[in-house]
């Protein structure tokens, strides 16, 4: 990561980050749309869920909503869309809010928080245990250590970053998940044994995984119709199906849909022609968290008794592995 002047450590180093409630003194104007709403979301769980909205009035906006501050929450003109990710304090926060690009060209003035968030998205090669080092009482630190670095680390890894993290951060959602997680990690390491479950396919029969444990080696494979790389994965998982199908290797998907209709769309066009289970809750998938699965696509290769063999076996690697345990296809 490239340093960050004294200057901004020392101003965010200072920033005390216990979450209170506070009446919003957030206003600004509306760009780039004819919207008449603008709409306040929370965070949870890589999710937004709309809590206010206020009528665009000649293209300003204005709101006084009662929440929890500092923390992070969405603005949008569009629920259906993924909104501006904005840390909001107390003090006053102005935002010029424009849906374009993906609200890139949005600008919000007054936020510390912010400001170091936008840092850290700018920077290369970041080294996370270095940025919380430097930032230890920012809600930012805890939100990217939570959002961007929980799936890249083991669970010791996680546990070492959350000590680096102030007292005021300790009892957040972020830190207490994460203490979660860590837990779930560690009783999902490579020898131990996946945990078993039960869940409907697209007909709404109940399907459970130990089930189809039938000899030989099963994926337990976690994506989503609307995962960019999930798709660009499955072509790769489709060879390794045919390649190795005959030779005792199976396939259990478990999508993490919200719309059924995506969800079977997704499995017909991709040619997916295994197990299929889904709730179509998204991120609040039972199994997803059951296997502490926090970015898509992800899985892990169990073998006919449900000990973890491999995990997150991507392109060649899930060729590779599955030559070495199967032995090359006829």
């Amino acid at each position: 990561m490239k340093k960050i002047l004294l200057g901004f450590a020392l101003l965010f180093g200072a920033f005390q980050t216990q979450a209170q409630e506070n009446n919003l003194q957030l206003k600004g104007t509306v760009v780039d749309t004819v919207a008449q709403y603008v709409y306040l979301q929370k965070f949870h769980n890589k999710m937004f869920t709309t809590i206010d909205s206020v009528k665009v009035k000649d293209g300003n906006f204005s709101f006084k909503t009662k929440v929890k501050t500092p923390e992070l929450y969405g603005l949008s003109v569009n629920t259906e869309s993924s909104p501006l990710y904005v840390f909001l304090e107390k003090d006053p926060i102005t935002v010029k809010l424009s849906p374009k690009k993906y609200y890139t060209a949005s600008v919000v003035e007054g936020s510390a928080s912010q400001d170091l968030f936008e840092i850290y998205k700018k920077s290369k090669d970041v080294e996370i245990s270095k940025f919380i080092t430097e930032h230890p009482k920012s809600i930012v630190s805890a939100y990217v250590l939570y959002r961007n670095w929980s799936y890249r680390l083991t669970p010791e890894q996680i546990t070492q970053n959350i000590a680096l993290l102030d007292k005021s951060l300790q009892n957040t959602t972020y830190v207490k998940e994460l203490k979660e997680l860590a837990i779930v990690l560690d009783g999902l390491a490579v020898g131990k044994k996946a945990p078993d479950f039960t869940a409907n396919d697209p007909d709404g029969k109940p399907v459970r995984l130990y089930d189809n444990l039938k000899g030989g080696y099963t994926l337990v494979d976690f994506w989503a119709s609307w995962c960019g790389p999930c798709r660009r994965e499955n072509p790769n998982i489709v060879a390794a199906y045919k390649e190795f199908h005959d030779k005792g290797f199976n396939i259990v998907g478990i999508s993490l849909d919200k719309k059924k209709e995506n969800w079977i769309k997704g499995i017909q066009d991709d040619n997916l022609t295994w197990t299929h289970v889904s709730d179509l809750l998204f991120w609040n998938s039972a199994v997803a968290k059951l296997y502490g699965v926090r970015a898509i696509p992800g899985n892990y290769l169990v073998d006919s008794k449900g000990i973890i063999v491999a995990k997150n076996l991507h392109g060649e690697e899930l060729q590779s592995t599955l030559k070495s345990l199967l032995g090359q296809a006829n």
